[in-house]
């Protein structure tokens, strides 16, 4: 009985190792594709109208109305963060620009949930805190992504470290 268990405490650990080795892949190239999708999705009239909202009450980003349709404001939003996803995706040969990108989600997914505050997300007809809106429900995936992006901005910086010494450097991601 202790072999079997011996046995499947093994197999059980080769597996962690396979999921703990998979997991940074996943991690961030799940954060480009989400990061470059919005990006596209930027520059299409519905998002532009539905992010209006959000920019409009932001005490940060409310300025840009003034100068700008929201459309185009809309298409800076797009090029930014399909510019910060390329940065993010290049982590294997330049680390020092995915280090970049990943600071710049990082200020990105800060700056979005600020929002929460500044944009009337608490709905009362939802019987208060925590029922959020539907525009808050919907910023409160960016707490996960904000995690993700500062996970990649350590991985970046240490890539880095690593790149500098190491003359033999080899591609991970």
């Amino acid at each position: 009985m202790r072999e079997r268990s011996v046995s499947s405490t093994r197999e059980m650990l080769q597996v962690a190792e396979e999921v703990q080795l998979a997991a940074p892949w996943l991690l961030r190239y799940s954060l480009v594709l989400v990061i470059a999708w919005i990006g596209g999705m930027k520059f299409t009239a519905l998002e532009a109208a539905g992010i209006q909202p959000l920019v409009g009450s932001s005490p940060f980003l409310s300025w840009m109305y003034r100068l700008w349709s929201v459309q185009v404001v809309s298409n800076l939003f797009g090029v930014a963060e399909i510019s910060i996803a390329t940065m993010i995706a290049v982590r294997p040969w330049a680390p020092k620009a995915s280090a970049l990108g990943s600071g710049l989600a990082v200020v990105m997914f800060v700056t979005s949930l600020s929002f929460l505050f500044s944009l009337p997300g608490w709905d009362s007809r939802l019987g208060g805190f925590p029922a959020l809106s539907d525009a808050g429900g919907f910023l409160l995936k960016d707490t996960v992504l904000l995690g993700t992006a500062l996970w990649s901005f350590g991985d970046s910086l240490a890539a880095i470290s690593s790149h500098d010494s190491d003359p033999g450097f080899r591609v991970n991601v």
